[in-house]
């Protein structure tokens, strides 16, 4: 099993950043995969941010060039900054992992810009 607690969401301004965390309850080598998706009401869920353990953080189309990712080993964190945010990037955000093939997710973060 793997627990993910997102955090950092909230509202802001277009043109404004936010920093959204993730914190897994497992060691992040210990992952497969470690990502970050939006879901808004009424459309498709995107990827914002998907590291595979022992390769690079690709981004998704939807925020690339806006968006970077961090991870820290020592506290098992996965981070996505998100900068020049516009009031279509409002969304519900999730965290995910897989661990032995199976996909977990988190409690996701209310992430809203007003224009």
């Amino acid at each position: 099993q793997v627990q993910l607690v997102e955090s950092g969401g909230g509202f802001v301004r277009s043109g404004e950043s936010l920093r959204l965390s993730c914190v897994a309850s497992r060691n992040l080598f210990s992952l497969d995969v470690l990502g970050w998706y939006r879901q808004a009401p009424g459309k498709q869920r995107e990827e914002v941010a998907v590291h595979t353990t022992g390769g690079e953080t690709e981004f998704g189309r939807a925020m690339k060039g806006r968006v970077t990712a961090s991870l820290d080993n020592a506290k098992n964190t996965f981070d996505v900054q998100m900068n020049d945010l516009k009031p279509e990037d409002s969304a519900v955000y999730y965290c995910y992992a897989y661990y032995n093939l199976t996909r977990f997710w988190g409690q996701g973060t209310q992430v809203t810009v007003s224009s």
